[in-house]
């Protein structure tokens, strides 16, 4: 980045020392301890040159003889240049060095402790930047990034549940105690999440124990009991979800995807197998957005066994549909869920044909009634198979994704009004002031509306005079329903000329007297017209700007 390469002599490729990345499966010695990287570095060179029988020595200096042979009759003339140097630059009394890329650990460990000697012997303070270390498994790697609107920090991996619970308090706390938080307020003071993603990684302290690798019926088993369980989906993700958002479902997107899915699974082993590479193979083309992005998927396998790079065969599992929780211990929930469905999945496969839900994907599981009742069909599930989850850990993800706007009861009816999901679509392409630009229509909003004690042969319920078809659930008198509405106008929209729909008249009219009884009202914005030009500053604001508009 700061040397430059360009203008250095050209050398032939054969002639050039290029050395590849450790292989993740290539068995790996412990790393040097302190003060013996350069001890280790000079016994090895000595006995390169020194070491071996009269045999060994024979076939080196037949092999040095041919390689010399060789470049006498390239074409290139070659030229003894070293492209790879440590920019160092002194900036406010400090020495900052610049290191280069290199693709073993024992020689950026090396390289490491030299320049550490070197600074305590000089007393000089010295800044570390530059490339990251290579990755291998036998360094623990604590990364902070920053990101569009978030920082993202990953955490090194834990292999007891003592050390995860440990890893998150921490992380919080740190976060706490530096000014940031796990949550944002929108400007009409909802409480949403960050925007970043609680990315959730499995696997195994090295590639080759990776249980995704030596089970791929794991994944299969992960994959089908997500495609069974939409709420696992919508319930701890964030804003945007649908098929272009950032972790679609394998069911959103291209309508032919199940289909090959099932041809997929069919071609899949069961129990341990010997080919790593199988997994891969088989389903690196179908775990990918509609676009062929194959990190943009609720289930991202391009770190499990990709053949192209080395660093793509980590045997990890990336799960992208979790969106950063705003408490220590809801993060914690979605661990524990995990790795119980780990234990499970692993006792016994789940392998059942998949559903094709259809228009029912987004009509039922965006609202939270029927989010909850799926939550409640996977506990039930693990504690048939001897796990004790609880239904209540997952209620204040229920309360914090679906929150209550107000309830109204009328002589025997009660009604309920709860925020609901409502896939966000990418718009075409448009020119703006600074370059092509795609959208984001997040114009329209959707809302459940639950209602108890209904007789459905004397009583309707009406929004802004439109008869809402009200579904029936399990339990007598209880009815649910959703209502699609633009909640304000922006400049780009999916249809433009459909005005606000704001406020939502809600009338439960007696059918039999030919009157309204009762209902409610609820204002997207303040009823008195107030419009905020900036975010709140904290929890006590966003509420107020979320009080008074859900009217009786």
């Amino acid at each position: 980045l700061r040397l430059p390469l360009d203008s250095l002599p050209q050398m032939a490729e054969e002639q050039r020392e290029i050395e590849s990345p450790r292989d993740p499966f290539e068995p790996a010695e412990p790393l040097p301890l302190a003060g013996q990287s350069s001890l280790l570095a000079r016994r090895e060179e000595g006995s390169e040159a020194e070491g071996g029988n009269e045999a060994q020595r024979a076939a080196a200096l037949e092999k040095s003889l041919r390689e010399a042979e060789k470049v006498k009759q390239t074409e290139s003339v070659w030229v003894d240049v070293v492209r790879t140097s440590l920019c160092i630059e002194p900036r406010n009394g400090c020495l900052y060095l610049f290191l280069p890329p290199l693709e073993r650990l024992e020689h950026y460990v090396a390289l490491i402790e030299l320049i550490e000697d070197t600074a305590a012997e000089l007393d000089l303070p010295v800044v570390i930047e530059g490339y990251d270390p290579p990755r291998d498994d036998r360094m623990l790697c604590f990364k902070v990034t920053p990101d569009p609107g978030v920082i993202e920090v990953n955490i090194h991996p834990a292999n007891n549940w003592r050390d995860l619970a440990d890893n998150t308090h921490l992380l919080y706390e740190e976060a706490r105690l530096s000014r940031l938080c796990a949550e944002k307020f929108m400007l009409d003071g909802r409480h949403t999440g960050t925007g970043g993603g609680n990315h959730i990684t499995l696997g195994a302290a090295s590639a080759a124990d990776s249980p995704f690798l030596r089970r791929p019926d794991l994944l299969r088993s992960f994959v089908t009991y997500w495609q069974h369980h939409p709420g696992l989906s919508y319930l701890f993700s964030g804003m945007f979800i649908g098929p272009t958002s950032q972790a679609p479902r394998v069911d959103e997107g291209r309508e032919e995807m199940l289909y090959e899915l099932e041809v997929a699974f069919s071609l899949m082993p069961d129990g341990v197998t010997d080919q790593p590479w199988l997994i891969d193979r088989l389903m690196r083309n179908l775990l990918v957005d509609i676009t062929g992005n194959a990190h943009r998927s609720e289930f991202c396998i391009d770190k499990l066994y990709s053949p192209g790079l080395a660093s793509g065969r980590q045997g990890l599992l990336e799960l992208r549909g979790f969106e950063m929780p705003t408490h220590p211990k809801m993060a914690l929930v979605q661990a524990l869920l995990i790795r119980c469905l780990v234990a499970r999945f692993w006792q016994d496969p789940y392998k059942k044909p998949l559903v094709r839900w259809g228009t029912e994907l987004h009509d039922r599981f965006m609202l939270p009634h029927y989010v909850w009742s799926d939550m409640r069909e996977v506990v039930k599930d693990l504690q048939d198979h001897g796990i004790p989850f609880q239904l209540e850990w997952l209620a204040p993800f229920e309360e914090f994704r679906f929150p209550h706007y107000g309830s109204v009861n009328i002589d025997d009816v009660r009604i309920e009004l709860r925020w609901a999901i409502e896939p966000w679509h990418v718009l075409g392409e448009e020119v703006g002031s600074f370059g092509t630009a795609r959208y984001v229509d997040s114009s329209v909003e959707r809302l459940q509306i639950k209602i108890e004690g209904l007789t459905p042969e004397r009583y309707v319920l009406a929004c802004n005079g439109r008869r809402i078809p009200l579904r029936s659930t399990s339990k007598h008198g209880e009815y649910v329903a959703g209502v699609r509405y633009r909640a304000w106008q922006p400049q780009s929209a999916l249809h433009p000329t459909i005005g606000v729909h704001s406020p939502l008249v809600f009338d439960l009219i007696d059918t039999w007297n030919g009157q309204t009884v009762g209902g409610c009202t609820y204002h997207v914005t303040h009823p008195g017209g107030r419009s905020y030009d900036s975010l709140p500053v904290n929890a006590f604001e966003a509420e107020s700007r979320r009080i008074n508009r859900f009217w009786d």
